[in-house]
């Protein structure tokens, strides 16, 4: 919930969340979407299935956890982490460069 509330001051439309996995796998494959922000853990399942949708879709992601970029798995230790518990200035900062980084 915090989440979306600093998603929404950043005048973002939020889609989401989704609390399963098979909810977050359909919506990576069907909803319209500028950039992920993925929990590394969704109820106890790792996200990956829905990293490679999204990233099969060219579509930037980032990596929420508290874990650290030490905590992602290959093929997306490149992806940009914003680590638990992160502040809106971090939040922003990250979501910009990952947007940024996915125009070029």
């Amino acid at each position: 919930m915090l989440l979306e509330d600093m998603l929404l001051d950043f005048g973002c439309t939020v889609i989401g969340p989704a609390a399963r996995l098979a909810t977050a796998l359909e919506m990576a494959e069907k909803e319209t979407f500028e950039i992920a922000i993925l929990d590394v853990n969704v109820a106890g399942e790792p996200i990956y299935p829905v990293a490679e949708v999204i990233a099969g879709r060219s579509l930037p992601l980032v990596f929420s956890t508290g874990y650290g970029g030490a905590g992602i798995r290959e093929p997306f230790r490149d992806r940009l982490v914003v680590q638990k518990p992160f502040s809106q200035a971090d939040l922003k900062r990250t979501l910009v460069a990952a947007v940024t980084a996915a125009r070029k």
